[in-house]
Protein backbone atom coordinates (compact mmCIF):
# COMPACT_ATOMS: atom_id res chain seq x y z
CA UNK A 1 0.00 0.00 0.00
CA UNK A 2 1.44 3.47 -1.06
CA UNK A 3 2.54 5.84 1.60
CA UNK A 4 1.28 9.63 1.32
CA UNK A 5 3.58 12.30 2.91
CA UNK A 6 1.81 16.04 3.40
CA UNK A 7 3.75 19.20 2.33
CA UNK A 8 4.17 19.73 6.27
CA UNK A 9 6.17 16.30 6.83
CA UNK A 10 7.80 16.67 3.63
CA UNK A 11 9.50 20.11 4.57
CA UNK A 12 10.29 18.95 8.66
CA UNK A 13 11.72 16.26 6.97
CA UNK A 14 14.16 18.10 4.69
CA UNK A 15 14.84 20.97 7.90
CA UNK A 16 16.19 18.18 9.70
CA UNK A 17 18.17 16.63 7.24
CA UNK A 18 19.97 20.03 6.52
CA UNK A 19 20.63 20.33 10.13
CA UNK A 20 22.17 17.03 10.42
CA UNK A 21 23.94 17.71 7.38
CA UNK A 22 24.95 21.01 9.04
CA UNK A 23 26.25 19.52 12.27
CA UNK A 24 27.96 16.81 11.02
CA UNK A 25 30.18 19.63 8.57
CA UNK A 26 30.96 21.48 11.62
CA UNK A 27 31.61 18.31 13.89
CA UNK A 28 34.08 17.12 11.09
CA UNK A 29 35.73 20.74 10.27
CA UNK A 30 36.31 20.67 14.78
CA UNK A 31 37.84 17.33 14.55
CA UNK A 32 40.84 17.94 11.46
CA UNK A 33 41.17 21.23 13.48
CA UNK A 34 42.29 18.57 16.35
CA UNK A 35 44.83 17.22 13.75
CA UNK A 36 46.18 20.56 12.65
CA UNK A 37 49.29 21.76 15.22
CA UNK A 38 48.60 24.74 16.81
CA UNK A 39 51.51 26.60 18.67
CA UNK A 40 50.41 29.11 21.73
CA UNK A 41 52.93 31.61 23.96
CA UNK A 42 51.44 31.49 27.01
CA UNK A 43 51.30 34.43 29.21
CA UNK A 44 50.02 34.94 32.91
CA UNK A 45 47.47 37.70 33.03
CA UNK A 46 48.59 38.98 36.10
CA UNK A 47 52.05 39.81 35.13
CA UNK A 48 51.04 40.87 31.46
CA UNK A 49 48.81 43.45 29.80
CA UNK A 50 46.35 42.40 27.46
CA UNK A 51 47.60 45.41 25.15
CA UNK A 52 50.88 44.35 24.77
CA UNK A 53 49.43 41.00 23.60
CA UNK A 54 46.98 42.97 20.98
CA UNK A 55 50.16 45.06 20.02
CA UNK A 56 52.06 42.20 19.33
CA UNK A 57 50.26 40.62 17.11
CA UNK A 58 48.78 44.41 15.13
CA UNK A 59 52.47 44.91 14.68
CA UNK A 60 53.47 41.22 13.37
CA UNK A 61 50.66 41.27 10.94
CA UNK A 62 51.40 44.94 9.70
CA UNK A 63 55.18 43.50 8.71
CA UNK A 64 53.54 40.37 7.39
CA UNK A 65 50.64 42.21 5.08
CA UNK A 66 52.60 45.70 4.23
CA UNK A 67 56.29 45.34 4.06
CA UNK A 68 57.66 45.98 0.76
CA UNK A 69 59.47 42.61 0.53
CA UNK A 70 57.97 39.10 1.80
CA UNK A 71 58.36 38.30 5.25
CA UNK A 72 59.68 35.00 7.43
CA UNK A 73 57.91 34.71 10.17
CA UNK A 74 60.71 32.72 11.76
CA UNK A 75 62.69 35.42 11.17
CA UNK A 76 60.01 37.80 13.17
CA UNK A 77 60.30 35.49 15.90
CA UNK A 78 63.92 35.17 16.31
CA UNK A 79 63.91 38.85 16.44
CA UNK A 80 61.01 38.97 18.51
CA UNK A 81 63.51 36.52 21.01
CA UNK A 82 66.38 38.63 20.76
CA UNK A 83 64.58 42.05 22.06
CA UNK A 84 63.51 40.07 25.09
CA UNK A 85 66.62 39.74 26.40
CA UNK A 86 67.78 43.19 24.71
CA UNK A 87 65.07 44.86 26.31
CA UNK A 88 66.76 44.52 30.13
CA UNK A 89 69.20 47.32 28.95
CA UNK A 90 71.86 44.70 30.14
CA UNK A 91 75.29 45.10 28.09
CA UNK A 92 75.94 41.08 29.28
CA UNK A 93 72.84 39.76 29.06
CA UNK A 94 72.56 38.62 25.50
CA UNK A 95 70.75 35.84 23.05
CA UNK A 96 72.60 33.90 20.42
CA UNK A 97 71.26 32.66 17.51
CA UNK A 98 72.89 29.40 16.41
CA UNK A 99 76.13 30.34 13.88
CA UNK A 100 76.58 33.40 17.04
CA UNK A 101 76.77 30.53 19.78
CA UNK A 102 79.00 28.44 18.00
CA UNK A 103 81.24 31.70 17.70
CA UNK A 104 80.85 32.03 21.29
CA UNK A 105 81.71 28.74 22.03
CA UNK A 106 85.47 28.54 20.73
CA UNK A 107 87.84 28.12 23.13
CA UNK A 108 90.05 31.28 23.43
CA UNK A 109 93.06 29.51 23.59
CA UNK A 110 94.88 28.07 20.29
CA UNK A 111 93.68 30.00 17.27
CA UNK A 112 91.13 31.76 15.73
CA UNK A 113 90.93 33.69 11.93
CA UNK A 114 89.98 37.13 12.99
CA UNK A 115 91.82 40.49 12.98
CA UNK A 116 93.78 39.65 16.23
CA UNK A 117 92.58 42.29 18.99
CA UNK A 118 91.62 42.25 23.05
CA UNK A 119 88.62 44.27 23.27
CA UNK A 120 85.96 44.58 26.12
CA UNK A 121 82.81 46.53 26.31
CA UNK A 122 82.40 49.95 27.99
CA UNK A 123 79.64 51.49 29.70
CA UNK A 124 77.65 52.34 26.73
CA UNK A 125 78.03 48.69 25.68
CA UNK A 126 80.20 49.76 22.68
CA UNK A 127 83.15 47.34 21.93
CA UNK A 128 86.54 49.25 22.83
CA UNK A 129 89.69 47.89 21.71
CA UNK A 130 92.42 46.90 24.45
CA UNK A 131 94.88 46.16 22.56
CA UNK A 132 96.22 44.77 19.12
CA UNK A 133 98.12 41.87 18.71
CA UNK A 134 102.13 42.17 17.93
CA UNK A 135 102.11 41.59 14.01
CA UNK A 136 98.48 41.03 13.70
CA UNK A 137 96.53 42.76 10.59
CA UNK A 138 94.35 45.06 13.04
CA UNK A 139 97.94 46.27 14.46
CA UNK A 140 99.05 46.59 10.85
CA UNK A 141 96.39 48.07 9.36
CA UNK A 142 96.13 51.19 12.63
CA UNK A 143 93.45 49.59 14.72
CA UNK A 144 94.84 51.34 18.53
CA UNK A 145 94.39 50.98 22.12
CA UNK A 146 90.90 52.60 23.17
CA UNK A 147 89.62 52.56 19.55
CA UNK A 148 85.70 52.06 19.97
CA UNK A 149 84.23 49.61 17.04
CA UNK A 150 80.74 51.26 15.94
CA UNK A 151 80.05 49.25 12.38
CA UNK A 152 81.01 45.94 10.99
CA UNK A 153 80.89 45.68 7.09
CA UNK A 154 79.20 48.72 7.26
CA UNK A 155 76.73 47.30 9.87
CA UNK A 156 76.11 49.57 12.97
CA UNK A 157 76.66 47.51 15.84
CA UNK A 158 76.45 50.08 18.58
CA UNK A 159 73.24 48.42 19.51
CA UNK A 160 74.39 45.35 19.80
CA UNK A 161 74.83 44.82 24.12
CA UNK A 162 77.34 41.93 23.74
CA UNK A 163 81.16 42.22 22.56
CA UNK A 164 80.76 38.32 21.71
CA UNK A 165 78.28 39.02 19.07
CA UNK A 166 80.24 41.75 17.27
CA UNK A 167 83.11 39.58 17.36
CA UNK A 168 81.39 36.98 16.07
CA UNK A 169 80.71 39.40 12.84
CA UNK A 170 84.40 40.58 12.58
CA UNK A 171 86.23 36.52 12.64
CA UNK A 172 85.26 34.77 8.68
CA UNK A 173 87.19 32.67 6.79
CA UNK A 174 90.80 33.59 6.10
CA UNK A 175 92.37 35.84 3.68
CA UNK A 176 88.18 37.11 3.18
CA UNK A 177 88.19 41.32 4.16
CA UNK A 178 86.27 43.11 6.95
CA UNK A 179 85.13 46.21 6.86
CA UNK A 180 85.94 48.03 10.73
CA UNK A 181 85.02 51.36 11.26
CA UNK A 182 85.96 52.79 14.56
CA UNK A 183 85.51 56.33 16.82
CA UNK A 184 88.85 56.87 17.95
CA UNK A 185 88.47 59.29 20.97
CA UNK A 186 91.77 60.80 20.87
CA UNK A 187 90.99 62.15 17.53
CA UNK A 188 87.54 62.39 17.58
CA UNK A 189 86.64 61.44 14.70
CA UNK A 190 85.48 57.99 12.86
CA UNK A 191 88.09 56.11 10.53
CA UNK A 192 87.37 53.45 8.70
CA UNK A 193 89.61 50.36 8.07
CA UNK A 194 89.56 47.44 5.52
CA UNK A 195 91.38 44.45 6.89
CA UNK A 196 92.15 40.95 5.53
CA UNK A 197 91.41 38.26 8.31
CA UNK A 198 94.20 35.96 8.90
CA UNK A 199 94.53 32.99 11.56
CA UNK A 200 95.69 34.09 15.08
CA UNK A 201 97.62 32.79 17.63
CA UNK A 202 97.65 33.43 20.98
CA UNK A 203 98.18 32.39 24.75
CA UNK A 204 96.86 33.92 27.06
CA UNK A 205 99.78 33.91 29.46
CA UNK A 206 102.92 34.92 29.82
CA UNK A 207 105.81 34.25 32.38
CA UNK A 208 109.57 34.61 33.20
CA UNK A 209 112.00 35.59 36.41
CA UNK A 210 112.98 39.21 36.61
CA UNK A 211 115.37 41.41 38.80
CA UNK A 212 117.38 38.37 39.38
CA UNK A 213 114.96 36.48 42.16
CA UNK A 214 111.29 37.98 41.16
CA UNK A 215 108.75 35.95 39.45
CA UNK A 216 106.12 38.06 36.79
CA UNK A 217 103.55 36.32 34.96
CA UNK A 218 101.05 37.84 32.83
CA UNK A 219 97.49 36.75 32.32
CA UNK A 220 96.09 38.25 29.41
CA UNK A 221 92.49 36.43 29.69
CA UNK A 222 90.94 34.23 32.07
CA UNK A 223 90.29 31.43 29.54
CA UNK A 224 89.02 27.68 30.14
CA UNK A 225 92.59 26.43 30.94
CA UNK A 226 94.44 28.89 32.38
CA UNK A 227 94.24 27.88 36.30
CA UNK A 228 96.53 24.94 35.17
CA UNK A 229 98.77 27.09 32.92
CA UNK A 230 99.04 29.27 35.82
CA UNK A 231 100.59 26.40 37.96
CA UNK A 232 102.51 24.81 35.58
CA UNK A 233 104.19 28.45 35.18
CA UNK A 234 104.74 28.94 39.15
CA UNK A 235 105.77 25.46 40.03
CA UNK A 236 108.31 25.82 37.28
CA UNK A 237 109.66 29.19 38.67
CA UNK A 238 109.67 28.16 42.93
CA UNK A 239 112.54 25.75 42.51
CA UNK A 240 114.91 28.31 40.81
CA UNK A 241 114.42 30.23 44.16
CA UNK A 242 112.13 33.12 43.23
CA UNK A 243 111.58 35.41 46.34
CA UNK A 244 108.44 37.16 45.36
CA UNK A 245 105.74 37.22 42.22
CA UNK A 246 103.97 39.43 40.42
CA UNK A 247 100.50 38.73 38.79
CA UNK A 248 99.70 41.47 36.14
CA UNK A 249 96.21 42.44 35.33
CA UNK A 250 96.62 44.68 33.27
CA UNK A 251 94.57 44.93 30.13
CA UNK A 252 92.54 41.56 31.09
CA UNK A 253 89.08 41.90 30.87
CA UNK A 254 88.30 38.71 32.66
CA UNK A 255 86.56 35.08 31.67
CA UNK A 256 86.07 32.24 33.32
CA UNK A 257 84.59 32.51 37.15
CA UNK A 258 86.04 28.97 37.74
CA UNK A 259 89.03 29.20 36.35
CA UNK A 260 90.05 32.76 38.93
CA UNK A 261 88.88 30.94 41.69
CA UNK A 262 91.04 28.48 41.21
CA UNK A 263 93.52 30.62 40.57
CA UNK A 264 92.76 32.83 44.25
CA UNK A 265 93.25 29.03 45.45
CA UNK A 266 96.68 28.38 44.48
CA UNK A 267 97.35 31.94 46.67
CA UNK A 268 95.18 32.27 49.04
CA UNK A 269 95.25 30.92 52.72
CA UNK A 270 91.89 28.53 53.79
CA UNK A 271 89.25 30.98 53.72
CA UNK A 272 86.51 33.31 51.57
CA UNK A 273 87.61 33.94 48.03
CA UNK A 274 84.46 35.57 46.68
CA UNK A 275 80.72 35.08 47.02
CA UNK A 276 77.73 35.60 44.83
CA UNK A 277 73.97 36.78 45.70
CA UNK A 278 71.37 36.28 43.14
CA UNK A 279 68.03 38.31 43.25
CA UNK A 280 66.64 36.20 46.09
CA UNK A 281 70.16 36.95 48.37
CA UNK A 282 70.53 33.17 47.89
CA UNK A 283 74.42 33.66 48.39
CA UNK A 284 77.11 30.89 46.76
CA UNK A 285 80.57 30.82 48.54
CA UNK A 286 83.59 29.78 47.32
CA UNK A 287 86.51 28.94 49.58
CA UNK A 288 90.44 28.29 49.44
CA UNK A 289 91.72 25.27 51.23
CA UNK A 290 94.75 25.31 53.25
CA UNK A 291 97.46 25.35 50.37
CA UNK A 292 99.29 28.76 50.02
CA UNK A 293 101.82 30.50 48.27
CA UNK A 294 104.09 31.57 51.04
CA UNK A 295 105.68 34.51 49.10
CA UNK A 296 105.09 38.30 48.89
CA UNK A 297 102.40 38.98 45.85
CA UNK A 298 101.99 41.81 44.09
CA UNK A 299 99.14 42.34 41.82
CA UNK A 300 99.05 44.89 38.99
CA UNK A 301 95.85 46.37 37.99
CA UNK A 302 94.84 49.33 35.14
CA UNK A 303 91.15 50.61 33.90
CA UNK A 304 90.84 47.57 31.66
CA UNK A 305 91.22 44.92 34.57
CA UNK A 306 87.52 43.70 34.63
CA UNK A 307 85.42 40.87 35.92
CA UNK A 308 87.44 37.97 36.69
CA UNK A 309 90.78 40.02 37.29
CA UNK A 310 88.58 42.18 39.68
CA UNK A 311 87.57 38.35 41.88
CA UNK A 312 91.79 37.91 42.26
CA UNK A 313 92.39 41.85 42.89
CA UNK A 314 89.31 41.83 45.34
CA UNK A 315 90.04 38.24 47.14
CA UNK A 316 94.00 39.49 47.40
CA UNK A 317 93.24 42.62 48.56
CA UNK A 318 90.74 41.95 51.44
CA UNK A 319 92.70 38.77 52.53
CA UNK A 320 96.04 41.32 52.72
CA UNK A 321 97.51 38.49 50.62
CA UNK A 322 99.40 41.00 48.31
CA UNK A 323 99.52 44.66 46.99
CA UNK A 324 97.67 45.94 44.53
CA UNK A 325 99.86 48.47 42.35
CA UNK A 326 98.11 50.75 39.09
CA UNK A 327 95.06 52.46 38.47
CA UNK A 328 91.11 51.93 39.62
CA UNK A 329 89.21 48.38 37.63
CA UNK A 330 87.17 48.49 35.12
CA UNK A 331 84.50 47.90 38.03
CA UNK A 332 82.11 44.99 36.91
CA UNK A 333 80.36 42.70 39.54
CA UNK A 334 78.15 40.84 37.37
CA UNK A 335 77.75 36.98 36.99
CA UNK A 336 76.75 35.42 33.71
CA UNK A 337 75.57 32.02 32.95
CA UNK A 338 75.05 30.34 29.48
CA UNK A 339 72.57 28.25 28.75
CA UNK A 340 72.07 26.06 25.57
CA UNK A 341 68.97 25.83 23.62
CA UNK A 342 67.08 23.16 21.92
CA UNK A 343 68.21 24.22 18.65
CA UNK A 344 71.45 25.35 19.65
CA UNK A 345 70.92 29.17 20.52
CA UNK A 346 71.99 30.13 23.75
CA UNK A 347 71.20 33.16 25.87
CA UNK A 348 73.96 34.46 28.05
CA UNK A 349 72.39 35.91 31.01
CA UNK A 350 73.40 37.64 34.35
CA UNK A 351 72.29 35.64 37.25
CA UNK A 352 74.00 37.38 40.16
CA UNK A 353 76.53 39.80 41.46
CA UNK A 354 79.58 38.86 43.31
CA UNK A 355 81.11 40.28 46.36
CA UNK A 356 84.76 40.54 47.62
CA UNK A 357 85.70 38.83 50.96
CA UNK A 358 84.75 41.86 52.64
CA UNK A 359 81.34 42.19 51.17
CA UNK A 360 81.89 45.03 48.77
CA UNK A 361 80.29 44.82 45.12
CA UNK A 362 82.43 46.32 42.38
CA UNK A 363 80.04 46.39 40.01
CA UNK A 364 80.29 49.90 38.72
CA UNK A 365 82.53 51.75 41.03
CA UNK A 366 85.79 49.23 40.86
CA UNK A 367 88.68 48.12 42.59
CA UNK A 368 91.40 50.78 43.76
CA UNK A 369 95.17 49.69 44.30
CA UNK A 370 96.78 50.12 47.59
CA UNK A 371 99.45 51.69 45.80
CA UNK A 372 97.76 54.25 42.84
CA UNK A 373 100.44 55.17 40.13
CA UNK A 374 99.69 55.71 36.19
CA UNK A 375 101.62 54.87 33.29
CA UNK A 376 102.45 58.17 32.67
CA UNK A 377 101.11 60.78 29.83
CA UNK A 378 103.40 59.49 26.89
CA UNK A 379 101.92 55.61 27.50
CA UNK A 380 98.29 56.21 28.38
CA UNK A 381 96.72 55.81 25.69
CA UNK A 382 99.06 52.65 24.64
CA UNK A 383 98.64 49.13 25.77
CA UNK A 384 100.60 48.12 28.59
CA UNK A 385 102.40 45.53 26.38
CA UNK A 386 103.88 48.49 24.85
CA UNK A 387 105.61 50.10 27.04
CA UNK A 388 109.02 49.20 27.60
CA UNK A 389 110.24 47.38 30.25
CA UNK A 390 112.48 50.08 31.62
CA UNK A 391 109.73 52.99 31.20
CA UNK A 392 106.90 50.75 32.71
CA UNK A 393 106.10 52.73 36.10
CA UNK A 394 103.43 50.58 37.29
CA UNK A 395 105.61 47.39 37.10
CA UNK A 396 108.83 49.14 38.45
CA UNK A 397 106.66 50.42 41.59
CA UNK A 398 105.62 46.80 42.06
CA UNK A 399 109.32 45.55 41.99
CA UNK A 400 110.46 48.18 44.51
CA UNK A 401 107.06 46.93 46.87
CA UNK A 402 108.55 43.00 46.15
CA UNK A 403 111.94 43.53 46.67
CA UNK A 404 111.52 45.73 50.27
CA UNK A 405 109.42 43.02 51.36
CA UNK A 406 111.90 40.35 51.08
CA UNK A 407 114.82 42.89 52.37
CA UNK A 408 112.02 43.71 55.46
CA UNK A 409 114.41 41.97 58.22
Amino acid sequence: MDRKYSLRQVLVFMATAAIFTVFVCVAAFYAIRLFIPKYEINFDPKTVNISNINKFNQVRNILKDDYYQKVDENTLMEGAVGGLANSLNDPYTVYFNREQMQSFMEKSEGSYVGIGISVNSDTDGILTVIEPFADSPARNAGIIQGDKIIKVDGRDVTAIRDENMVISMIKGKEDTKVGITVFRPSADKSIDFSIVRKKIKISNIKSEIISGNLGYIKLILFDASIAADFTRELDKMLPKGVKGLIIDLRDNPGGSYEQVVAIADRLLPEGLIVYTEDRNKIRQEKMSDKTELNIPVVLLINGNSASASEILAGSVKDRKKGTLVGTKTFGKGLVQELRVLEDGSGIKVTISRYFTPSGVSIQGIGIKPDIETGVGKEYENLPVSQIPRNKDIQLITGIEVLKSKINRP
